[in-house]
């Protein structure tokens, strides 16, 4: 026990220079195996009684030595962890991820040994041990690097016979290359750090590696896990694959690789992960399969993520089987996968369609002819070479075999060859491990350069390395590696990020095997012909038949994505209404106001402008009545200018008979530019003649009627005739009354100068379909109304003269046709203002409105024209006997006459049913023929 005591006290004083950088169960387990170390190297001397020459090197077990000048470490999963219960830490052997791995390391340093320009003079050795997987066995494992810079304390220590004790000289290790696992990588780094140990790793990949604060003499030749999961991220975003799962392994690889995938995925905000589940370490029987139903849970992310270690993924894939799930995920594999065998061997229909990705490589032709020249005879440096013989070829070697058997199985003959007698690929990392051991040669050789130049071998300066020096010197080292691919660092350790894609795919005819579809190297490209999915698969939802995984189906054209609160990739879709458009996957907005949405609500298009059309009887109509109005007109015109000087024509009053046809004209051609294509001259039109025609009519009817009125009146009081019932005054009296229209249009005009607009509100419905802009004129129906409200007001005031004069004997045959011509007026326009303002909310507004305007007018002028001219131009042109000149009397005779014919026909109309008692009150001239039933009479024709 004093032994002991003095041995552990002087660790203890090594180990207080490091303790406050590792964690104590680390240092606990140091110190428990450096007990067990001693116990098994210094014991027996204790029991000498003879002093011993000094011991070989020891064999450690499960290990590999190859002497050298400078010793390489080498870490590699050579077997399988033990399985639970079996009380052994190993397990059954692993030929390509252990055994192709480590005699690429032996082979890389047998050709850095023979290369004579790659440290000439100085020999690699290697010391190469088993991690059987597992993180706690190989930091055990480890401890074997860092013996040779543990002080001994032999002080206390005394052989029986007083010689002075001799110990071992274990190896000084000066780099490590490996481990596999990240889980076990972290583990080893721990430690090799406190002594200063670089490490190289060929295939460890976990994020956490790169903080080189933390792990800072660790370093690898693949690429961390990083852009391992933007890679796949970048897979699943190219296939469609939205809504996934993740399966990782516990440890630092799978915890750490899906937690980089969660941290991309939610920073894209396209993937989202329905659940992320992980697999224990030490699994209990049945776990796979409830690994499989909680996947299931969430039925439509069939795409699942895996971050797993090969045996995981294999008991993974046998519960998938065994649930009849084949075809049901779609796995998407790390490089854990990559492109292996043995994780999909004898269950390939569930393994068909698998994604796995892995670090860019290259088959080494060298040390496939290397390994394939290996036997029993010439790799007697392999301990384990011998248990993947017959694990290789199936069989036993003599009585005492290497691994365990069930059953009889046949002898090995040793004349076995590899790939002859047995299938033979290359381990994906042998790359790798070679590119690790290169690294460490070209490190070395810089820095003997540089530390002992002109010094063939290891100078003294060099006898004990510097790790932190060594380790400024392979971060430096830039060298094409065995795959012709360049070798770097980044300034943490990292390689940089370069991956094949790959997908299993099987057929009926072959088996099972790995297709490159595409690579990564700072973006993806997939060749997405190249995909094959299972043959069951009826998914057609995805272009090129991609199988889907998505929470909620892509929405239609037009419709827009409502997010399921705190899942963004699952939705409810919601068709844009009304103007909207679909603006963005999330959000629909109005379209302007002069557009409206296209059939399947993507944009916008121009709202259909509709105006009115010569050919739609809407138009035809007033045209027409508009058309036979003008002609009608012009003939009543052309007769009066043909007859200006017979008796008839003069009685009428000529001058204003020629203004009143003016404005019944004008009413007619109103017409044409209300129905005219809307534009600033139509629009000016519209302004001046929607009421000069009617304001020109009735003033001239209005002075007519007043005239009338006024003599009368004025005859009952004085028998002299009152002022302005002469010809120019009549018409200047008129145009008088005109020329108000015009200054107020003159002020429209110059308060709201005329344009043609598009008016998108006036059919604008809840339906876009049938909405539709109406070109039309920049007035409203107010203005509309203003600008007929002074015709209709001389409309009204002609028409209370016209009461007024109803009782003009009808001698005067100008008084009860003007009555009547009002009266029908007034009907017309009372009739006009309900249906007008009636049909405002109308989808035919433009058309009903414009039609019943211009037909008002129309029929307003007709009623003038046939009551106060059709008369006459029958008379003219029919019975010219009676168009015959009358005496002329005087205003007095004219007054008196009139008012005794009206006495009298007031007291003879009982005697005369028909009222037709007369007193003529102009004679007719001497043999001339009786007077006619009408007589016309002028007060112009009499002396005023």
């Amino acid at each position: 026990m004093r032994t002991y005591s003095t041995v552990c006290v002087s660790m203890e004083h090594r180990a207080s220079m490091y303790c406050a950088a590792v964690q104590c169960r680390y240092l606990l387990m140091l110190l428990s195996m450096c007990l067990r170390t001693l116990a098994t190297t210094d014991k027996p001397d204790l029991q000498q009684t003879q002093p011993q020459a000094p011991q070989p090197p020891q064999e450690f077990a499960h290990s590999i030595r190859l002497d050298g000048d400078i010793i390489l470490g080498g870490l590699f999963p050579v077997h399988a962890r033990g399985e639970p219960g079996s009380g052994s830490a190993c397990g059954e052997l692993k030929k390509e991820k252990g055994i192709h791995r480590l005699e690429a390391m032996m082979f890389a340093i047998d050709l850095v040994n023979k290369d004579p320009e790659l440290l000439p003079n100085v020999t690699l050795g290697a010391l190469i041990l088993d991690t059987c997987s597992r993180d706690t066995y190989a930091l055990e494992q480890s401890l074997a690097f860092v013996q040779a810079l543990i002080e001994r304390d032999s002080s206390d220590v005394h052989c029986a016979n007083g010689e002075p004790p001799v110990f071992a000289k274990p190896d000084k290790v000066v780099g490590v290359v490996g481990a596999a696992a990240s889980s076990v990588s972290i583990m080893v780094a721990n430690i090799l750090r406190l002594f200063g140990i670089p490490q190289i790793s060929y295939a460890s990949t976990a994020p956490e590696l790169s903080d080189d604060g933390r792990y800072e003499f660790f370093s690898r030749v693949v690429p961390p896990d990083t852009f391992q999961a933007q890679a796949m991220l970048d897979v699943a975003m190219a296939l469609g694959w939205t809504y996934v799962s993740t399966l990782a392994s516990e440890g630092s690889y799978g915890e750490s690789g899906v937690e980089a995938f969660l941290q991309l995925s939610r920073e894209s905000g396209v993937v989202c992960v329905a659940q992320s589940q992980r697999i224990p370490r030490e699994p209990v029987r049945g776990e796979f399969d409830r690994l499989v139903s909680r996947l299931l849970e969430t039925p439509s992310a069939r795409a699942v993520i895996m971050f797993a270690n090969e045996d995981d993924i294999r008991r993974v894939l046998e519960a998938a089987k065994r649930n009849n799930l084949t075809g049901h995920f779609l796995w998407l594999g790390s490089d854990s996968w990559g492109s292996k065998v043995s994780p999909v061997l004898n269950q390939e229909d569930v393994a068909h369609g698998a994604i796995t990705i892995l670090p860019k490589r290259a088959s080494v032709s060298a040390f496939d002819r290397y390994f394939r020249s290996r036997s029993l005879s010439n790799n007697r440096r392999n301990v384990w070479f011998a248990e993947f013989w017959e694990e290789n070829f199936d069989c036993k070697l003599g009585m005492n075999p290497k691994r365990q058997f069930t059953g009889t199985l046949k002898k090995c003959t040793g004349l076995e060859k590899i790939g002859r007698d047995s299938t033979y690929e290359q381990e994906g990392k042998v790359q790798f491990v070679m590119d690790a051991v290169y690294a460490m040669a070209h490190a070395l050789h810089k820095m003997q350069q540089d530390m002992c130049a002109g010094y063939p071998g290891l100078c003294p300066r060099m006898s004990t390395v510097d790790g932190k020096t060594l380790l400024g010197y392979i971060r430096a080292v830039n060298f094409s590696g065995s795959a012709k691919t360049p070798v770097v660092f980044s300034e943490n350790g990292d390689a940089p990020g370069r991956y094949d894609i790959f997908q299993y795919q099987s057929s009926n005819t072959s088996d099972g095997e790995y297709k490159v579809i595409g690579h990564w190297v700072d973006k993806l490209h997939l060749d997405m012909d190249a995909l094959q999915w299972s043959r069951a698969e009826d998914d057609t939802a995805m272009p090129s038949f991609v199988p889907s995984s998505v929470c909620s189906a892509p929405c239609q054209a037009g419709e827009r994505k409502k997010v399921v609160k705190g899942v963004p990739c699952c939705w409810h879709c919601e068709r844009c209404g009304g103007f909207q458009y679909q603006s963005s996957e999330v959000s629909c907005q109005l379209c302007p106001y002069e557009q409206r949405p296209n059939a399947n609500r993507t944009g916008c298009t121009p709202i259909p402008i509709v105006q009115l059309d010569w050919h739609s009887p809407w138009v035809v109509i007033p045209v027409l009545f508009a058309v036979l109005g003008i002609m009608a007109t012009a003939c009543v015109a052309a007769t009066f200018a043909r007859y200006n000087d017979t008796p008839i024509v003069r009685a009428s009053g000529r001058e204003m008979s020629y203004v009143l046809l003016a404005g019944i004209f004008l009413c007619y051609a109103i017409t044409f530019p209300m129905v005219a294509t809307p534009n600033m001259a139509a629009c000016s039109l519209r302004r001046v003649l929607l009421g000069l025609g009617m304001s020109l009519s009735y003033s001239a009817l209005l002075t007519k009627t007043n005239r009338i009125h006024r003599i009368f009146e004025q005859g009952k009081r004085s028998v002299a005739p009152p002022r302005f019932i002469s010809p120019p005054s009549q018409v200047a009296i008129t145009c008088s009354l005109t020329s108000v229209q015009l200054l107020g249009v003159l002020a429209w005009f110059v308060a709201d100068p005329p344009d043609a607009v598009v008016d998108y509100g006036e059919q604008r419905t809840q339906d876009p379909a049938s909405a539709r802009g109406t070109l039309k004129c920049d007035i409203s129906d107010l203005a509309l109304i203003c600008s007929l409200s002074y015709s209709i007001l001389l409309v009204v005031t002609c028409t209370v003269y016209a009461i007024k004069t109803r009782s003009v004997p009808e001698t005067f045959n100008e008084a009860k046709p003007i009555g009547f011509t009002m009266y029908t007026t007034c009907i017309i326009w009372l009739a006009f203002i309900p249906i007008f303002f009636g049909t405002a909310q109308s989808e035919e507004k433009m058309y009903i409105q414009t039609t019943t305007l211009t037909m008002s007018l129309s029929l307003s002028a007709s009623v003038c024209l046939g009551l106060l001219y059709l008369p006459k131009v029958y008379v003219i042109l029919l019975h010219p006997e009676q168009n015959v000149p009358k005496h002329k009397r005087s205003f007095k005779a004219i007054v008196t006459a009139a008012t005794m014919t009206s006495k009298l026909g007031q007291l003879a109309s009982s005697d005369r049913p028909n009222g037709e008692a007369k007193t003529e009150l102009c004679e007719p001239k001497p043999g001339s023929p009786p007077p006619s039933k009408n007589t016309y009479v002028s007060y112009t024709n009499h002396a005023m």
